[in-house]
């Protein structure tokens, strides 16, 4: 038997995504910040239209290949998936690891807003692949912000182009989200290097056959460091040294002594990697000693952000691939008798109901990431320093929401999209289980669910007394008062069900402020469910949002099919998504004792 829809070929959302651009994050006011006034509307069209043509043909097809035939390790060497070294050369050279950073290292100096839709179409047409370059964003993020003029001079270049990968070294067999427990050690020279000892494991692309240099940020202590995450240190250790014409030269004292067998993301190869088995691994501190983490949660945010765009762009393969199969699977004469016999699955109500629900999660997660690049940019970019805080303010209020919530929402599509295949779901030849393997990592790696939960809760409600997420309450309740201005069923069920989510949230704001300190158990009891709550709203206002201004384009005569959809995609989150809202609020506030009554040992 075969399966066609197994090779259907991804189709970057690109409407949808020039929408929220457009829109939603208003590409025009961040072309009017210092050094983006050439990233208007016709340069983010431009770029991603470009960006979609290599994705769809050439990262795209390699990611069932990539599935069933993974990297793999011998003899210390890893050898990837066969065409990942060419696809890969392609994406270096035609300057996508360059987009969004600096001009004076080689790069291409655009927003986030534009640079986001880019990330989530190589996650789309390939997860696996796209988590080197995901991780060497993150290596020339900590070296921009704490590299001294020598390492940024030696390997910001390569690295922006793509010539360089680079990878966080954090985890340790004993030490995992608890980097207190980092053991590895960092010897200083006498020459202003360092010696550097330890085993760090799950490092993703932590060696590979696709660069001529892997560029390693670790975290290691110095002799005489404090106790604890005050006494870590970050530090570059390059696979190779650098020559001083800047070439690749000896082999430095870091090995992959394996890989691990995972889940899902197979192509990616997880190593685990030995530093200073054969006199030890030469490093060079970047920033100052025992300032580490706080250079390394550079680093961390930077891949947070998007991992969460992660899991939109795996959503949106699963939907993409659900559609598909619904459309071509004939099963059951319909309920209302539209079909006289056996009709294609997508006539089935419970089938419209799943696939809608994976359309209006995932284009609600992409305006609510597409919205905090746009805070992002303002954040770096503005030239007034009280909107910049504001907005920097706002972006790491989202961070967690779009990690989190766009994460946990993936699992949920994927699964649907499993689902939406029936028992042919089941079976790997159709595809649809990848994705579902693929998005489980999600939620795990660069700080779990409950991490982002708990970073909403300390460090960006309780702390500053829940100002920033009023302040977020109130621009709903903006967006409120003009949806209850229309007269359209659409922009009334909307205003209704974000109102009741809107108050839900401000709620579980209070109770968090007030019990924080109080009563820390139970504020974090309802941690995750508090983030999942905030998720669910934020991206529910973008889609309210969308509403309004679909409602706008329509009545102009403006691509009506696409705007009706819009619409309707944002009724439909209104009452089945957003009206979960109340009951996670009653789940947090009511909720705590129980999740801690029962006593350790009736475990």
């Amino acid at each position: 038997m075969t399966f066609p829809e197994r090779t259907m070929s991804y189709r970057a959302p690109l409407k949808d995504m020039l929408f929220d651009i457009e829109h939603l994050a208003v590409i025009e006011q961040i072309a009017k910040l210092p050094g983006f006034e050439e990233a208007g509307l016709e340069t983010a069209q431009a770029v991603l239209e470009e960006c979609a043509r290599f994705n769809e043909g050439v990262v795209a097809p390699l990611n069932v290949d990539g599935d069933r035939n993974p990297s793999s390790w011998k003899d210390g060497q890893v050898t990837t998936t066969p065409g990942f070294v060419a696809a890969y050369k392609q994406f270096a050279e035609g300057g996508w690891q360059g987009l969004q950073h600096p001009g004076d290292f080689g790069g291409q100096g655009l927003p986030k807003t534009i640079g986001a839709a880019c990330v989530e179409m190589l996650n789309s047409a390939n997860l696996s692949f796209a988590l080197c370059p995901l991780l060497t964003d993150g290596a020339i993020e900590a070296l921009l912000t704490a590299g001294s003029d020598d390492l940024k001079s030696v390997y910001l270049d390569k690295l922006v182009s793509g010539e360089w990968t680079g990878t966080m070294n954090l985890t340790e067999p004993q030490a995992g989200s608890d980097l207190s427990l980092v053991r590895t050690r960092a010897e200083p020279q006498g020459d202003g290097s360092y010696k550097v000892f330890g085993t760090k494991i799950f490092i993703t692309y932590g060696e590979h056959d696709m660069a001529d240099n892997i560029v390693h940020l670790v975290l290691a202590r110095v002799p005489g460091a404090p106790e604890g995450v005050k006494g870590i240190s970050l530090f570059v250790v390059p696979k190779f040294l650098v020559n001083a014409d800047g070439t690749p030269g000896a082999r430095n004292d870091v090995h992959c002594v394996s890989i691990e067998h995972k889940l899902g993301i197979k192509a990616s190869p997880t190593a685990v990697l030995q530093f200073g088995d054969h006199g030890g691994a030469t490093g060079f501190l970047v920033g100052e000693e025992n300032r580490g983490l706080e250079y390394m949660f550079i680093m961390m945010n930077a891949a947070r952000y998007a991992v969460g765009v992660q899991g939109i762009a795996v959503a949106e393969r699963a939907y993409q691939k659900a559609v598909d199969y619904a459309r071509d699977r004939v099963q059951s004469r319909p309920v209302d008798g539209s079909v006289n016999g056996p009709a294609t699955i997508i006539h089935h109500p419970d089938v419209r109901r799943m696939l809608m629900t994976m359309r209006a999660q995932t284009e609600g997660c992409r305006a609510m990431a597409s919205v905090a690049a746009a805070a992002y940019d303002a954040a770096h970019h503005h030239y007034d320093e009280a909107v910049r805080k504001e907005n920097q303010a706002v972006y790491e209020f989202l961070v967690p929401l779009v990690k989190g919530y766009s994460t946990e929402m993936s699992l949920e599509v994927t699964s649907l999209g499993v689902q939406v295949h029936g028992g042919m779901g089941f079976i790997e030849e159709t595809g649809a289980a990848q994705y579902y393997r693929d998005a489980r990592i999600l939620t795990i790696y660069e700080g779990t669910t409950a991490i982002q939960a708990n970073d909403l809760v300390g460090r960006k409600t309780a702390r500053d007394g829940g100002r920033t997420a009023q302040l977020v309450a109130a621009r709903i309740e903006h967006t409120e008062r003009e949806l209850a201005a229309r007269d359209s069923a659409a922009a009334r069920a909307m205003a209704r069900r974000l109102g009741a989510a809107r108050k839900a949230f401000q709620d579980v704001v209070g109770f968090i402020v007030q019990q924080g300190k109080a009563s820390p158990n139970a504020a974090f009891a309802g941690s995750v469910p508090y983030l999942l709550l905030a998720g669910n709203l934020v991206a529910g206002w973008q889609l309210a949002r969308s509403l309004l201004v679909a409602e706008d384009l329509l009545q102009k005569g403006q691509d009506p099919e696409f705007m009706r959809a819009k619409i309707e995609t944002a009724r439909f989150y209104a009452e089945h998504i957003l009206a979960r809202a109340p009951g996670m609020r009653d789940a947090i506030v009511e909720g705590g004792e129980s999740v801690m009554a029962l006593p350790l040992e009736a475990f």
